[in-house]
């Protein structure tokens, strides 16, 4: 059972089933601050917890839980506030802590979108040279669950490509793909914040390359 209608709802397709519920339904944005928007999602998440407690229970929360820099942040509080009630409540979960998405389509101001746009358009941007993100294939939320689900019960997993790009090299792979120079100006500024990966995520994306990752990403979706 899938709840939501989203990017990752729809990679979920594939993989969907009764026994399992994936909450793929919420705030998508990180900057949101309206109050309704975290109700909404509470709401919905508390009453599928309720009516579907025979489920094993999926829940998508975001690796900026560990950003230092976002720990005030509206949406860090609630995704570690979703944590802790699933965690109350439910005595069969599994909660994904995911990086920086790559899809086709989805919210315009993720990252890599953000810069496919503006690479696109010659629009002129400003690079945080010391920045560093870690990104993640939106089609390996499903083969992970496929492989993985099964056999972890009631854990939190970080989940994304564990190596830090840097912001050049993202853009790189995207201007090469496009053959498309990027206009940018760059700032001695960004920050980025360390993950701890565990043998789930380690093993899944053994033997491949961080080159080659981002080399896949750049082709499948821009």
């Amino acid at each position: 059972m899938i709840i939501g209608n989203g990017l990752i709802a729809s990679s979920l397709q594939n993989i969907d089933s009764d026994k399992i519920l994936f909450f793929a339904s919420g705030v998508s944005n990180s900057l949101e601050t309206k109050k309704a928007e975290f109700e909404r999602e509470f709401n919905l998440l508390s009453n599928a917890l309720e009516n579907y407690s025979e489920k094993k229970f999926i829940y998508f929360s975001t690796l900026s839980v560990q950003d230092q820099s976002k720990q005030d942040s509206f949406y860090v509080l609630h995704k570690l506030e979703m944590e802790n009630y699933i965690k109350s409540k439910s005595d069969n979960y599994l909660i994904l802590r995911i990086g920086n998405i790559v899809g086709k389509g989805g919210n315009p101001n993720t990252l890599f979108n953000f810069l496919k746009t503006k690479i696109k358009t010659n629009s002129k941007f400003i690079l945080h040279r010391n920045a560093r993100r870690l990104l993640l294939d939106i089609d390996d939320i499903a083969n992970f669950l496929e492989s993985t689900c099964k056999s972890v019960k009631n854990e939190t997993i970080n989940f994304a490509y564990p190596y830090y790009y840097d912001l050049r090299e993202i853009i790189d792979a995207i201007q090469n793909r496009m053959d498309q120079k990027a206009n940018y100006d760059e700032a001695d500024e960004g920050d980025f914040y360390k993950v701890d990966f565990d043998k789930n995520t380690n093993s899944f994306f053994s033997g491949i390359e961080p080159t080659d990752y981002l080399k896949n990403l750049a082709e499948k979706y821009t």
